[in-house]
């Protein structure tokens, strides 16, 4: 199943519900680039609206230097004010709808670091200056190629590494944990809340979404029933 589509048209991400033929509460998947169109955010934020309780990712706890050098590698691309891209605009806390974030903290985001070998660590503080560069020329082309296609099949997140094993390591970093923390949630919604019928949206990164789904699926029964398609940008 299709997450993220490239086509002539240009890149567009699926919205997707799921449900479950004995409950009442229904999961609707915002698959969510950083990095996007204006009218991208406008139109998810017309959706979100519409829901009744948010599932909201965010690493929370303070500012990080760390999480700041690697936000940076997409941030730089609005800077290029031809590319006509922003950064997610969102005010996810003022749209009216109830909101959680079952997201790390900054010092549990830290310690997941410092847990990979020091040689994957100090080789990707070395490739973020390369990558900020690359995103600012060329960012816009990156997600209008493509790469930038994903499905609900299992892949890496991490383009920093090109070998396996340091792959392994940053998709812990940056997905393990927190994809976890994030089924640990829904899984307590469905426990206490599956009777209800109300529209819970998860707006998490899209590279999350696979593991979402799948959990959904393999723990919980849900499947996808319909989608919409979103422009994330024009060719």
């Amino acid at each position: 199943m299709q997450i993220i589509e490239h086509s002539v048209i240009g890149t567009r991400s699926a919205v997707l519900r799921l449900r479950r033929h004995d409950a009442q509460l229904q999961f609707v998947l915002f698959p969510m680039l950083h990095v996007a169109n204006p009218q991208f955010y406008v139109a998810v934020a017309d959706r979100l609206r519409a829901c009744d309780l948010l599932v909201v990712e965010g690493v929370s706890g303070g500012p990080s230097v760390l999480a700041s050098a690697i936000t940076l590698t997409y941030r730089v691309m609005p800077a290029n004010k031809r590319s006509g891209l922003v950064v997610d605009n969102i005010p996810y806390g003022s749209l009216g709808v109830e909101l959680i974030n079952p997201d790390v903290t900054t010092k549990e985001f830290a310690r997941s670091w410092r847990a990979m070998p020091l040689h994957y660590r100090l080789m990707v503080w070395c490739l973020i200056p390369f990558m900020t560069v690359a995103h600012f020329f060329g960012g816009t082309r990156r997600l209008l190629s493509p790469e930038i296609e994903l499905s609900d099949l299992p892949s890496g997140r991490a383009e920093l590494y090109s070998d396996h094993e340091g792959t392994d390591h940053l998709e812990r970093t940056l997905g393990g944990e927190r994809d976890e923390r994030l089924l640990a949630a829904l899984a307590e919604l469905v426990r206490t809340r599956s009777a209800e019928r109300i529209d819970v949206a998860v707006v998490y990164g899209a590279a999350h979404m696979p593991a979402i789904v799948r959990g959904l699926s393999e723990r919980h029964g849900y499947r996808p029933r319909t989608g919409e398609w979103l422009t994330v940008i024009e060719a």
